[in-house]
């Protein structure tokens, strides 16, 4: 039994020696790259400056807002409002610019319509 355990052994090593092509799979060698386009003419960046100005009044959905921006070059400033629905309105007013970043304040105004809590008291 011995001898053919060995000899199985020395087949399988002897077939693990015979040389067999490797496949190799690469890109190839770079032959030439593509141009690369270069334009001289230099679109000129225009001053960026606009305002705008909306509002909505929808008493059906109750949606009541408005909105008014304006910008002059990298400086921005606006204002939003509109109506909670507590009743209240929030208005806020914001500006941005290079130096300060955003910065907005916030002012609540009018009566909270709030109802008035109902008790039920079960016993």
């Amino acid at each position: 039994m011995a001898k053919y355990f060995i000899a199985l052994v020395l087949f399988i090593a002897a077939v693990q020696a015979i040389p067999y092509p490797i496949e190799h799979y690469d890109h190839g060698a770079i032959l030439a790259e593509a141009p690369i386009a270069v334009h001289g003419h230099v679109e000129p960046v225009s001053y960026p400056k606009y305002s705008f100005s909306y509002g909505v009044k929808d008493p059906h959905t109750g949606d009541i807002k408005s909105q008014a921006e304006e910008r002059d070059g990298d400086v921005v400033k606006g204002q939003y409002s509109l109506v909670e629905p507590d009743g209240s309105v929030r208005t806020v007013d914001y500006n941005a610019d290079d130096h300060n970043g955003f910065n907005a304040v916030v002012h609540k105004t009018g009566p909270a319509d709030h109802p008035a809590p109902v008790y039920d008291h079960h016993y």
